[in-house]
């Protein structure tokens, strides 16, 4: 009886240990995705510690009313494009989900326009959900704006919005090349975007070579932008140091982004991975 029962036990503890083994073995076989969801954890992890360092370099006396506000115009954009980010890489997620990644794929449309039109419907869908966001949790805490040029954030925001589209189109091939792990790189990508743009903190609380991968975000100018338009009310002219480097990086983005998922679209088509969901 005794010797059943430490059968049975080491039968469990030996399943026990195939299931440990198989997990590592999945970690080993996607090490590089591991390696970039850590970068993606350690960078919102310095978030957090740039915000204190961002309030430090304020100086003086706090006024409570417009750091939140700058928090309040960061966390509203983040989750702008956080939207737009969302919808564009999604777009192979969904149409996996559904079982109509094949007839979108060879519907008579361009994947310019396939693309194109997935981005203009995020805009418009982020826009709404942001504006509610921002005037849902500003009448919350009241805060005061007597200053704001919303016409100017707006004019800045669409500007931005061009660049975004670019971006998460570049991010949406992530799932056709890798079905595995792509659409939660897509997000990795993100997070490394909130680190550099500042969007809790000035840009200059960070070290001298992340100020520099910064002048390639077009988050950096939009954020910068915004929050002198809505602190400061400063007009299309004022800004214009922030909307020239968004409109550049715009016009470079969009049709890079369209060929950077064209290859993808190929080579997912030419290695079976078109309807892999993993």
């Amino acid at each position: 009886m005794r010797g059943e029962a430490a059968g049975a036990l080491r039968h469990e503890f030996i399943g026990l240990y195939g299931m440990v083994e198989r997990n590592w073995y999945l970690v080993k076989r996607y090490a590089w995705w591991e390696v970039a969801f850590f970068f993606w954890t350690a960078a919102n992890t310095l978030t957090i510690v740039f915000i204190a360092k961002g309030v430090v370099a304020g100086g003086g006396k706090i006024d409570l009313n417009r750091l939140t506000t700058i928090l309040l115009i960061g966390a509203v954009m983040w989750s702008y494009l956080g939207i737009v980010f969302e919808l564009l890489i999604e777009t192979v997620a969904w149409e996996r989900w559904e079982g109509t990644i094949e007839y979108t794929f060879m519907a008579p449309l361009t994947r310019a326009v396939h693309l194109l039109g997935t981005g203009i419907f995020a805009i418009f869908y982020g826009l709404v959900r942001a504006t509610i966001v921002f005037v849902v949790i500003a009448a919350f805490f009241g805060l005061h704006m007597p200053h704001a040029n919303f016409g100017s954030a707006l004019m800045l925001l669409a500007i931005a919005s061009v660049s975004f589209v670019g971006i998460g189109m570049m991010t949406a091939v992530l799932p056709l090349i890798s079905p595995e792990k792509g659409t939660q790189f897509g997000y990795v990508a993100q997070g490394l975007m909130l680190v550099v743009s500042g969007v809790y903190y000035p840009v200059s609380v960070l070290p001298t070579a992340m100020q520099w991968i910064a002048k390639v975000s077009p988050a950096t100018y939009a954020l910068r932008g915004e929050r002198n338009a809505i602190l400061s009310g400063a007009g299309p002219a004022t800004v214009w140091g922030d909307i020239w480097p968004m409109i550049i990086i715009g016009v470079v983005s969009v049709p890079l982004g369209i060929w950077v998922f064209r290859r993808g679209e190929l080579h997912a088509k030419r290695h079976g991975k078109l309807k892999r969901s993993g």
